[in-house]
């Protein structure tokens, strides 16, 4: 079965849809050897692992576009790729969205914002108008050449015009063809039950820890009515505390040996990363 075919089967699902986000190539592998169906990546933990910088805009489309190829070429499993704003205007979400289908991800989304965007969980953002969004939801769902490949629609209007915007722009992007809607940053359980009682198409919840949303488990979000919840920082945190403690054991003892217990040892590492299987697939050219 496709990748696209698969991430839409596994979104309709009655069982929630837990797609953790990857920083790097090698997390994605790791979310995939867990047993984890899906793999997401955001543009938050890509500019933090390329650029070191917060999430806004930065990265341009073919630096987020290599940075997807080198992901989904190393999974199995089907990749959700973050499309941003489309990166401009209707001619460029064609573009976008024609190079993210291009390099094997099974969906993506493009949301709302005005250009430069931030980070969902932040304060001072601005979205364009409906007809703005829409025009590019149409131009989205026309370069796709899978039918299986998914678009979702994020709209962030629930932190600048209220619930009531939020869930009509949701509907409309719905109506638009959109296989799946985000309503970005609900603050309380209330708003995301009335989001999944009033949207009708599948919903995905961002579970982001420190975030303006409640953090809540996947079963209880699949009660409340949503397909799909992302993790999208999780692991981006994760490495930064690590790497902090783990410099900081370097520093003041100069060893790594108080650290060894949450350290991946040398043998297993190289088994996790493949290199037997490497160092035969070389041999072989030379028997």
């Amino acid at each position: 079965m496709k990748k696209t075919t698969l991430l839409k089967k596994y979104i309709l699902d009655d069982e929630i849809l837990v797609m953790p986000g990857a920083h790097d190539v090698l997390s994605a592998k790791i979310i995939e050897s867990v047993g984890f169906k899906a793999v997401t990546i955001g543009g938050y933990a890509s500019t933090a692992a390329l650029l070191g910088r917060p999430d806004g805009s930065l990265l341009s489309m073919t630096e987020m576009v290599d940075y997807m190829e080198r992901m989904a070429d190393a999974v199995d499993i089907p990749l959700f790729a973050d499309g941003d704003t489309g990166h401009g205007g209707v001619l460029n979400v064609q573009r976008t969205v024609k190079k993210i289908e291009k390099i094997g991800a099974a969906g993506m989304f493009i949301e709302d914002q005005l250009f430069p965007k931030r980070c969902g969980h932040m304060e001072g953002k601005q979205v364009v108008d409906r007809e703005e969004m829409v025009g590019k939801l149409k131009a989205a769902l026309d370069a796709r050449t899978d039918e299986d490949f998914v678009i979702m629609a994020r709209t962030d209007a629930l932190a600048v015009y209220g619930l009531d915007e939020a869930i009509e722009r949701a509907n409309l992007y719905r109506e638009t063809g959109a296989d799946m809607i985000f309503i970005e940053a609900p603050t309380t359980m209330e708003e995301m039950r009335r989001i999944n009682q009033e949207v009708n198409a599948p919903t995905l919840a961002n579970d982001l820890e420190g975030g303006k949303s409640p953090l809540l488990p996947a079963k209880t979000l699949e009660e409340i009515g949503y397909n799909v919840v992302v993790f999208p920082v999780a692991v981006t945190y994760a490495i930064a505390r690590a790497v902090t403690d783990l410099m900081t054991e370097i520093k003041n003892n100069g060893t790594t040996e108080g650290f060894l217990d949450r350290m991946i040892t040398f043998e297993e590492f190289n088994k996790f990363i493949g290199l037997e299987e490497m160092r035969e697939l070389e041999q072989s050219f030379y028997k």
